[in-house]
C-alpha cells in the first residue's frame, strides 16, 4: 500500500529540514499530541504508542540528496518505509511531503488507510509552521 500526503511549503532550507528530520527526538514536535504517548527517542531511532494502544517505532535509513528515508523498527506491527520528499522552490521555500509504502493486507488497508493519510497531512503541515 502506497499512500501519498499532502504537499506543503516549508519557509526555510532543504539543509535546515534535513538537520532537524534527522534527529529522532524532533519527530515528537510533529506528532498529534493528544492520540499519541509514551514517546522514547535517540539520535537515530524513536518509538510512540498510537491511540488503541499500538506501539510505532521508526529507525532513520539514511538522505539522499532531497529524499529523507525512515523505515519501520522492530516494534511497529507491519513491515513500512517512509521517505520525505524534499523539492528547492525558492530562496528559503522547500516544498514537501511522506510517502508511505507498507506492506499491509486488504483488512488491515480498510483500517489505517485514513488515520494514517490523516497522521502524515497532520506532520507535514506541524513541520511547515515549526519553521514559520
Amino acid at each position: 500500500m502506497i499512500l501519498t500526503g499532502e504537499k506543503v511549503n516549508v519557509k526555510t532550507s532543504i539543509k535546515d529540514i534535513e538537520s532537524f528530520l534527522t534527529d529522532s527526538k524532533n519527530i515528537e514536535h510533529l506528532l498529534p499530541k493528544d492520540k499519541i504517548s509514551s514517546f522514547q527517542a535517540d539520535e537515530s531511532s524513536c518509538s510512540f504508542k498510537v491511540q488503541g494502544g499500538i506501539t510505532i517505532s521508526l529507525v532513520q535509513d539514511g538522505v539522499d540528496g532531497e529524499k529523507i528515508f525512515l523505515r519501520s523498527g522492530e516494534k511497529s506491527p507491519f513491515p513500512f518505509k517512509l521517505t520525505i520528499y524534499l523539492k528547492h522552490i525558492e530562496d528559503e521555500i522547500t516544498e514537501g511531503y511522506i510517502e508511505f509504502d507498507g506492506e499491509v493486507n486488504a483488512f488491515l488497508k480498510m483500517m489505517v488507510e485514513k488515520p494514517l493519510m490523516n497522521l502524515f497531512n497532520y506532520m507535514s503541515h506541524k513541520l511547515s509552521t515549526h519553521f514559520s
